[in-house]
Parts: C-alpha cells; structure tokens; sequence
C-alpha cells in the first residue's frame, strides 16, 4: 500500500466514517448545528437529508458524540419492517420492558419517557436510512413525535436519509407527519475549495508532510466526484495507489484518471486513453 511509500502514519482516505477524520465543512456543520439547536428548543422532529456518500452516516455519529448530556440517545441505524418493529426497537434501546399490541407499547413507552422527562431527561431517537422505512413506521413516527407533556415533547426525532425520504413525504397521505418536520438540513456536494479543503485535512492528519497533488489534479478530482466526499474518498485512494506502484513522489494526472477510470460512479472525463496509455 502507499502509507509507507508516501510517509503516512494512517491509510487517509478509508471508507468506514472515522469521526477523528472529521473536517467541518460547511454543509455538515451547518447539519450538525442545526440539529443540535432544533434539540435544545425542544423541537419534536428534525430531518437530515443527503445523497448517497454526502456524509450522512459520518455527521450522525458526531451528532452522537455532541449530544449534551441531559440527553438520552436511542440510535436505530437499520430501518424497521413495520410500526410495531419500530415501537419495539426503540424500547430496546432505551431499556424499556414493553409487551402486548401497538396501543399497550406505546402506552409503555410513554410513561417511560414521562419518568425521563421528570429526572430531567429527554429521549432523543436518531433514525438512520429513514428512506427505507415503510408508511407504516412512518405513521409511528408521527405517532410517537404526538407525545407530550403540557410544555414540551416527550421523544425527539432526527431523520437521516437520502433524498428519496422528501418524495415520500411529499405524498399527500404523509402530509401530517411532513407538517411535523420544522427543522431540516441537507447534505449538499462540496464546491471546489471545500474539496481540495477535506483533501488536505484528510492528509495532513495522517501525518502527509508534503504536497502530493496539486491544482490540476485537485480539479480534476473535484470534477469527477461531483463534489461527493464518498467518491472523493475513493477516487484519491485509487490515485494513490497508482501513484505508489510506479515509485512516483506525487500524484499526476495519468493516476487520477486511471482512479477516475476505475471508480464506478464517478463523472468519466473525455479522452483520457492518450493519457492512460503514455501517449502525447
């Protein structure tokens, strides 16, 4: 691999979220503060929408890490089959023993969450892939936002998911539960200075000493990714690699097109086999 080649302490461009590879960009930041402000105001359900490899997961789990302590946290990553899967899942995260049908559960859960809310604690789900969720848990969804004291609500909601969610909630037969959303975010494709910005935090902090791309590849990079930091991700590892395997110090453009070449998903540029294949 090019960790050694290139003097790294750590592989800077995996795939897995690592929250200590963290770089706030403005669109997660803004996610994360947004989220954390609509929490604090004691709003009932948040959404967090993004496309494929935007950040989604990765901003969840630094939501996680700031959540203040007055917080409880019940994190629900696997979409539920069903409202009662969904009722149940929920009473396992938050230790709750519940039993009996749909109307006992959440009867349960929200006396549950009344002895929370009267120690000082509030319930806080995060729901990741909501777009998976069938109407059915939707429904729930808007069922348990309903409960409340006099003063204030009893669970708060936070939907990650793709932008599919907005289409089913655009529906009319959702129109309760999208008149319930009051905060939203999205995860938007960085622009080209966020792009070489993520790069260069993402080096650095594997311990990079000097520069391994410059302008022309930032930009052909940025291009090709559409600004997605998943493809981002992908495309430099590759490049990388290509770049370490012919003994290079840098990575020219003949690397980043044969990542770009390599990485289904990424926008192809026009004629990159005169490139490829040496010739001038």
């Amino acid at each position: 691999m090019y960790q050694s080649h290139f003097g790294l302490e750590e592989l800077p461009f995996s795939l897995t979220p690592n929250t200590a590879l963290f770089y706030a960009l403005p669109p997660h930041l803004e996610a994360i503060q947004t989220t954390l402000a609509a929490l604090e105001m004691g709003e009932g359900i948040i959404q967090i929408s993004g496309e494929v490899g935007t950040g989604k997961t990765l901003v969840c789990r630094m939501l996680i890490k700031q959540l203040p302590e007055l917080f409880e946290l019940a994190y629900l990553p696997t979409p539920a089959a069903s409202g009662h899967e969904l009722r149940l899942a929920l009473a396992r995260e938050l230790a709750i023993s519940v039993e009996g049908d749909n109307t006992a559960v959440t009867e349960q859960l929200q006396q549950a969450l009344i002895e929370r809310k009267a120690a000082g604690k509030s319930v806080v789900v995060l729901l990741d892939e909501a777009q998976a969720l069938p109407d059915d848990a939707l429904e729930t969804l808007r069922l348990l936002g309903n409960l409340e004291t006099e003063h204030e609500k009893l669970l708060h909601i936070v939907l990650l998911g793709q932008p599919e969610l907005d289409h089913r909630l655009d529906q009319h037969h959702m129109r309760q539960l999208r008149q319930r959303i009051t905060f939203r975010a999205c995860l938007r494709p960085l622009d080209l200075a966020e792009t070489i910005a993520y790069i260069e935090f993402r080096l650095s902090s594997a311990g990079c000493q000097r520069e391994l791309f410059e302008l022309a590849q930032y930009r052909e990079l940025w291009k090709a990714s559409q600004g997605i930091p998943r493809l981002i991700n992908q495309l430099c590892h590759k490049a990388l690699i290509a770049a370490s395997s012919s003994n290079a110090q840098s990575v020219g453009r003949k690397e980043v097109l044969m990542a770009v070449k390599d990485t289904l998903g990424a926008r192809q540029p026009k004629w990159t086999y005169p490139v490829l294949w040496g010739w001038h």
